[in-house]
């Protein structure tokens, strides 16, 4: 991972050696524009690096620096692969994209968080306490979790893809989704709540029934119980399996919308299928990033606010290998 300084004396990263070689090749950088590892402390020329085309790492032996290219500004452009049908997207990005790695997400997210603590760690507490205050509001607090989740949640992918690829990022960015996509977010919430929740009553809804039939006969919870037959179990099993695979599938969705300008629906189709593809690979980053997450529960319980960033890097490092991979 390296970190680029632009003409504005700003840094720009860590980012990978491939997203550097773009850089350059969108004339966003060039040989004399300084670099450094993230494990490093002196800067040096992009050129004196042999990841770049340097014979080693001596900078003696690179000319000297001219001033130092303008840093990139703005997202990479929308690749022709994410137009059309969502079949045909997926299937576009599916060719292109590598085995996910997830403890290259992990080890990514984690030198994101060092070099970034303060930003990330702040805007992350502001925009979690903004959702549990309207969370709290009567009403609109109920109104929010079908609505408004994926909007913060937008807003806040927006802010971390934009420090990841070395852009400017200011706090009001970390609320792009009422702004850049606040309707289609919105719907992508409703959607994503409302088949979950039918997925859960196809499964669960006979054994609801007959819970409440049997209380209304007995007037008496204990009594019920029974109810739990085989086929019931059965019926829970499959619907918490439906339940854990559509929320994993689609857990890039407002990604997808907030970034790539995609429909909802659509962005929840491409999400499922090239989720699908590398399901576990998948699964194993949220996981692996719920568990960091929850590392700050070991101290104080305010201590996972620190931790909850790695969560969000290691999902949006896999998003940014699942649907922006290289060229073919």
């Amino acid at each position: 991972m390296f970190t680029i300084l632009g003409a504005d004396g700003k840094e720009y990263g860590p980012v990978t050696a491939g997203k550097v070689i773009e850089w350059m090749q969108g004339g966003r950088a060039n040989a004399q524009t300084k670099i450094k590892r993230v494990d490093a402390t002196e800067w040096i020329t992009i050129g004196a690096l042999p990841e770049f085309g340097g014979s080693d790492g001596n900078q003696s032996a690179v000319p000297p620096a001219l001033p130092p290219a303008a840093a990139p500004a703005s997202a990479p452009a929308v690749p022709a692969s994410l137009t059309g049908s969502a079949g045909d997207i997926a299937a576009g990005l599916n060719a292109r994209a590598a085995p996910l790695e997830v403890f290259g997400c992990l080890g990514r997210s984690f030198d994101l968080w060092k070099s970034n603590f303060l930003p990330l760690v702040g805007v992350t507490l502001l925009i979690l306490l903004v959702q549990m205050v309207v969370s709290l509001i009567p009403f609109l607090g109920t109104l929010s979790g079908f609505f408004l989740n994926g909007v913060f949640t937008g807003g806040l992918y927006y802010y971390y893809l934009g420090i990841m690829r070395g852009e400017h990022r200011a706090v009001g960015d970390a609320f792009a989704g009422f702004s850049r996509a606040f309707v289609p977010l919105m719907l992508a919430t409703l959607l994503t709540s409302i088949l979950i929740i039918a997925v859960l009553l196809v499964f669960l809804g006979p054994l609801f029934l007959s819970l409440v039939k049997a209380m209304m006969l007995s007037g008496r919870v204990v009594d019920s119980l029974p109810a739990l037959s085989p086929l019931a179990l059965g019926g829970i099993f499959l619907g918490c399996i439906a339940m854990l695979y559509l929320s994993i599938s689609w857990v890039f969705t407002f990604a997808l919308v907030i970034d790539q300008g995609l429909g909802p629906w659509t962005a929840m189709e491409v999400s499922r299928r090239v989720v699908t593809r590398q399901w576990f690979r998948v699964f194993f980053v949220m996981l692996l990033g719920v568990i960091l997450a929850m590392l700050g529960l070991i101290g104080l319980f305010i201590g996972v606010f620190f931790t909850i960033p790695l969560m969000f890097g290691a999902v949006l490092y896999a998003y940014e290998d699942l649907f922006n991979p290289p060229a073919a």
